[in-house]
């Protein structure tokens, strides 16, 4: 991971466009490819960002540096470094991945019990899929015999569509596997997270806990 902090200016060109004016900024580039700009508040969240697959150019103009990334879509995220104040790399191999909390860690198993809640032919590969990112939750068959990864949360937010996003980029990559599709099962799905997933081509799956449990909601009962 390459870290720097730099006064800069950011423009988008792409579907959309959009500007940063000059500040001082954290900009991230990760080993996957991917680089993201962030402020000092917004928590996790970056002022923008190119998700791999995607190339860094950098050169110089006049007193600035350039970087150009660009995607497959050749959409270009613009960087201009009028100063850097720090610039360190550093490596941090892979990561051993999230552990799910209790809920999501049963979600996963109720749902390779009953992959045919996904769709009627479905069947299961394996659950913990690894890559070289970590494990996908779930990577099943549908019944064409096609390949699909699951990542499964308890709450669906953007992150997470982020997350698989990234996994099937990966996965895409092996010929064996190749076409992957995604879906996004969670109990509760934010809309933001659901518009993302759905421009992607990722399907969003909303999961009943208890009727995976087996188990009847005595939410409306008197007794």
């Amino acid at each position: 991971m390459r870290l720097v902090i730099a006064r800069c200016r950011v423009d988008y060109v792409g579907r959309l466009t959009s500007h940063l004016p000059v500040a001082r900024r954290l900009l991230l580039v990760k080993a996957d490819g991917s680089v993201s700009i962030h402020a000092d508040d917004r928590a996790y969240k970056p002022l923008n960002w190119m998700s791999p697959p995607c190339w860094l150019v950098e050169t110089t103009a006049d007193d600035d540096i350039l970087w150009v990334v660009t995607n497959k879509a050749g959409e270009e995220l613009r960087i201009t470094i009028e100063e850097v104040e720090h610039d360190s790399s550093h490596e941090l191999g892979i990561d051993p991945g999230l552990v799910k909390d209790g809920v999501e860690a049963h979600l996963q198993e109720l749902l390779a019990e009953h992959v045919e809640t996904l769709g009627a032919g479905y069947t299961l590969v394996r659950r913990e899929y690894m890559t070289a990112i970590g494990p996908v939750d779930l990577l099943v068959r549908d019944a064409d015999g096609a390949s699909v990864a699951v990542e499964i949360k308890r709450r669906g937010e953007i992150d997470g569509v982020e997350q698989l996003t990234r996994y099937l980029e990966l996965l895409n990559r092996d010929p064996l596997l190749a076409p992957v599709t995604g879906v996004f099962a969670a109990q509760q799905i934010k809309p933001q997270a659901k518009t993302l997933a759905n421009d992607r081509g990722i399907r969003c799956l909303v999961l009943d806990y208890e009727a995976l449990r087996g188990t009847e909601s005595t939410e409306f009962r008197l007794f």
